[in-house]
């Protein structure tokens, strides 16, 4: 007769361990977080953590979506909520700069930092995959006002679309490196600046 589930135990906490598995992951990137880091940060041996979650890198896909959720939909209620793409960069890169810079979790942007190193190809396309979403994002929303007239009709909606992206992507790793966040505030307004005129 079983009498009890080996590997982890009841109490268990799998919401809880994704969080913790999520700031390990934001803090050093995927490269650097050992399995005998994520088992110390959620408290679980190496068997209760695969047993859980299959592999690091099925648990780092999880927290991925977990993040996404969290911390990255802000970018695409923006660009549905907001009446321009102008608007809707500006306050992107407004509510960035609160994000990366909220001390409540590591800086930055986990789906940018978590990338840098990483000798996985795999990690590094899902990665890649994710933000080029966000540009193609940018770009159609920026394409839809060129086409109503409110951008000029020589606007170059990818290069305008790649151009945000780089601020955020800089916004991120500036963070990281100590900017707070009236810097990045400030930052996002003197990007802004470069944005074509109506």
């Amino acid at each position: 007769m079983v009498t009890g589930q080996r590997g982890r135990p009841r109490s268990f906490d799998r919401d809880a361990a994704l969080d913790k598995a999520m700031f390990a992951f934001w803090e050093r990137g995927y490269e650097a977080t050992s399995i005998s880091d994520l088992t110390a940060s959620l408290g679980i041996s190496a068997p209760s953590l695969y047993a859980a979650f299959g592999d690091k890198r099925k648990l780092f896909d999880e927290v991925v979506v977990v993040y996404g959720g969290r911390y990255a939909d802000f970018a695409g209620v923006a660009l549905a909520e907001e009446p321009t793409a102008r608007a809707a960069v500006a306050r992107i890169l407004r509510e960035a700069a609160e994000v990366y810079t909220d001390p409540a979790h590591p800086p930055g942007c986990m789906v940018i930092s978590a990338a840098i190193n990483t000798t996985s190809d795999e990690v590094a396309q899902a990665l890649r995959e994710r933000r080029n979403a966000n540009l193609m994002m940018f770009e159609s929303r920026i394409r839809a006002d060129v086409a109503a007239g409110v951008l000029p009709a020589d606007t170059d909606a990818r290069a305008l679309a790649r151009y945000a992206g780089a601020v955020l992507q800089g916004m991120s790793q500036q963070s990281r490196d100590g900017a707070s966040r009236e810097e990045l505030e400030a930052v996002a307004k003197r990007a802004l600046l470069a944005w074509p005129a109506a």
